[in-house]
């Protein structure tokens, strides 16, 4: 989440443990070279990666039980011999390397998640048989973290002036319209002037390049990869650029890439519109509301009404008045309706989350009403302010420099197109909100900055297309029913894009699949490490239901420093969720004013 959104979370992203998933059994790798009938990688992309030497990496040991390294890539794929960029690459490495079958590629999301941080953090979620037979690699990519940085502001002074109108989880009022409309076009302007040249070479297309020359660096003849939410939109870039070169490919939390483009007419269209991910928000949220009525109100507070009207009275009550709270230990601040939603689609994260969103819903419906009695003002009151001095603490800003929404935006403003005009977000993100109540502005007003009369700067070599090409391995694709940020149906589009691709489904909560049943776990372990596919149809369950008894848990932090304290656990211990990163730059926010 960048620093100069300014705002705090609302609540942690609860994960949960599995004690032992059921994986696999260590098995041989599939064969190298094996005859198919794949699409080939075109002339051009072949030309434009084939002729960069291999790189030697010059490992080194750092972070306790890792080894790093970094790499200098053509700025420019047309230019093998130009400009560079620097890239970072981390490893963990196979425990058992006698019997190792290569290296397993892995992107967190974002786009700006950290690769390097989720492969340290790898040993705390992925199961023990993947970590025993490949050595784990996470690139940074081009312009994010360890790599070279994408800075569109000359000092923090300049952007954080040019990033106050964004100090909202989405703008509200006309006002808040105004001032972040004005700040999306200072962003962009900024990221297509004093960001180039790395805002100009930084697409998905230029990551999947730099992902099949390190593949080469590493010693693969073939790419095996797992790639989390928009890790997902990279994983199907590179299947669709480099069919047959392929080993092995699982996405979970899926964008379906046409929708992330936008082709033909749907290029005027809102991203959030081609994407609906408000829609796997609102369908999640309403769903737990519908559940918590059926569990009564000794398993969930709000079913002593009726859940779905209580949460739309907080709601409309804050679109009214902002509640403020004066704590005499932990200070003034004021929750918005702005707050509220972000704090509610934070909460949908996680398999859990609906702890957090009964909770909050709860609290507010007493602070907004002035009838409530004062022994219940008080308790919701403290609660509600721990919650957001809690993620004070957690959050600070202004030095250094944080890059991580621009980052976001490098990626998204030059992958896609969008409108023309920054000021035709408001009425553009109104719209979503007919559609899905309560989450359309929220997803919609995060590409703002992307408006191309603003957005000007461009990727020659950025690829829009094809995403329908024949595999020489399956994509194994990964949906979840109850997403919240990457809608299911997203899953069954690009299942249906890819000729050679197997769709497993979860009926499970929070953003991607991975680690929340045995059985999604499991399935993806095998196909990794077999290339066996779960059967047509497949569907897995959460472990974790709303209003049902379930191990507690957390995601595997990405912080490289608490890992190394930490040291790698040993084979066996209990694993935990994969730190994925959101494909939209803020969420899970209680702004403190």
């Amino acid at each position: 989440m960048p620093r100069a959104i300014r705002s705090l979370t609302a609540t942690g992203i609860a994960g949960i443990v599995l004690a032992g998933s059921a994986v696999a059994p260590a098995a041989p790798a599939l064969a190298w070279g094996r005859p198919s009938t794949s699409d080939v990688t075109t002339a051009v992309e072949a030309r434009r990666v084939d002729r960069v030497p291999t790189p030697k990496l010059d490992w080194y040991a750092c972070y306790d039980y890792a080894e790093c390294a970094t790499v200098d890539l053509p700025l420019d794929y047309d230019k093998p011999h130009g400009a560079t960029t620097e890239v970072a690459l981390l490893r963990v490495k196979a425990r058992d390397q006698q019997h190792k079958i290569g290296s397993l590629f892995l992107n967190p999301g974002g786009p700006g998640g950290s690769g390097t941080g989720i492969a340290l953090a790898a040993p705390y979620f992925l199961g023990d048989d993947l970590l025993d037979r490949f050595d784990i690699v996470g690139v940074d990519p081009r312009g994010v973290a360890a790599s070279d940085n994408v800075k569109c502001f000359a000092s923090v002074k300049d952007q954080t002036r040019a990033y106050a109108g964004l100090n909202v989880a989405f703008p509200w009022t006309k006002a808040e319209e105004k001032a972040f409309v004005a700040s999306s076009r200072a962003v962009g302007r900024a990221c297509s002037t004093t960001g180039k040249p790395l805002t100009g070479a930084a697409s998905t297309a230029e990551v999947a390049r730099d992902m099949d020359v390190l593949r080469r660096a590493v010693g693969d003849r073939k790419l095996t990869y797992l790639g989390f939410s928009y890790g997902t939109a990279l994983g199907q870039y590179y299947a669709n650029m480099f069919p047959d070169r392929l080993r092995a490919l699982v996405v979970d939390g899926v964008l379906n890439p046409n929708a992330w483009v936008g082709r033909g007419k749907a290029r005027d269209q809102l991203q959030e519109t081609r994407l609906r991910s408000a829609d796997g928000a609102y369908r999640a949220l309403h769903e737990i509301l519908v559940r918590c009525a059926k569990a009564g109100p000794e398993k969930c507070a709000l079913a002593s009404g009726d859940p779905v009207a209580a949460y739309d009275t907080v709601a409309r009550r804050l679109r009214q008045h902002p509640v403020v709270i004066d704590d005499p230990d932990l200070g003034t601040f004021t929750v918005s309706y702005a707050d509220f939603v972000g704090a509610t689609l934070g909460a949908l994260y996680g398999p859990s989350g609906w702890v957090d969103i009964v909770d909050l819903t709860s609290q507010l419906l007493v602070l907004t009403d002035p009838a409530a009695a004062t022994p219940a003002r008080a308790h919701a009151r403290l609660a509600v302010a721990r919650r957001a001095t809690k993620a004070r603490q957690q959050h600070g800003y202004d030095f250094p420099y944080d890059n991580g929404l621009e980052t976001f935006l490098t990626v998204d403003c030059t992958d896609a197109y969008h409108p023309k005009d920054a000021a035709d977000w408001p009425a553009l993100a109104a719209a979503e909100d007919e559609r899905a109540p309560y989450f359309g502005r929220a997803w919609a007003w995060g590409t703002a900055p992307c408006a191309r009369r603003t957005w000007t700067v461009r990727d020659e070599d950025a690829w829009t297309g094809p995403f329908d090409r024949r595999t020489g391995a399956p994509v194994l694709v990964v949906g979840n029913y109850w997403d919240p940020a990457t809608n299911y149906q997203a899953a069954v589009g690009s299942a249906a894009l890819l000729p050679n691709s197997r769709l497993l489904s979860s009926d499970s909560w929070g953003h991607t699949a991975y680690g929340t049943s045995a059985c999604v776990t499991g399935a993806v372990d095998r196909y990794l490490l077999t290339g066996t596919l779960p059967a047509k149809g497949a569907v897995c369950t959460g472990d974790d239901q709303p209003f049902v008894e379930a191990p507690e848990g957390v995601r595997a932090t990405t912080s490289k420093s608490a890992l190394a304290r930490a040291g790698r656990p040993d084979r066996g211990e209990p694993k935990r969720l994969p730190p994925v990163v959101a494909p939209l730059p803020a969420v899970g926010t209680l702004t403190v004013r």
